[in-house]
């Protein structure tokens, strides 16, 4: 059984920068794709951003330009730099292992996957 465990968060001005990892322990083998949702207080959860172990990457529009996921080479560990953020970034972020091809956002699907515990961001002045 996959276990996903994330580090990093916390709270930071408007303008600042976070960065979040990611680590999925318990796979023998290189998951295909990992990425991170967010869910805003009081609105539904969205997907952030993908990375396939090819090194492909995907974005929501709202973070595109200003936060790049990256993956370790050979590791099932990704991680989230996020630049400019804005007090509308402010989240719980969620890591997710093993998205596979669907009709979610961005055409994946968390339904198979395993999810870390959350950590907050808060973005405030």
């Amino acid at each position: 059984q996959v276990q996903v465990v994330e580090s990093g968060g916390g709270s930071v001005q408007p303008g600042g920068s976070l960065r979040l990892s990611c680590a999925a322990k318990g796979s023998r083998f290189s998951i295909y794709a990992m990425g991170w949702y967010r869910q805003p207080p009081g609105k539904q959860r969205e997907l952030v951003a993908v990375i396939t172990d090819g090194g492909s990457t995907n974005y929501a529009p709202a973070v595109k330009g200003r936060f790049t996921i990256s993956r370790d080479n050979g590791e099932n560990t990704i991680h989230l730099l996020m630049n400019s953020l804005k007090p509308e970034d402010t989240a719980v972020y969620y890591c997710i292992a093993d998205l596979k091809w669907g009709s979610d956002a961005l055409g994946w699907t968390p339904d198979f996957g395993s999810w870390g515990q959350g950590t907050q961001v808060t973005v405030s002045s």
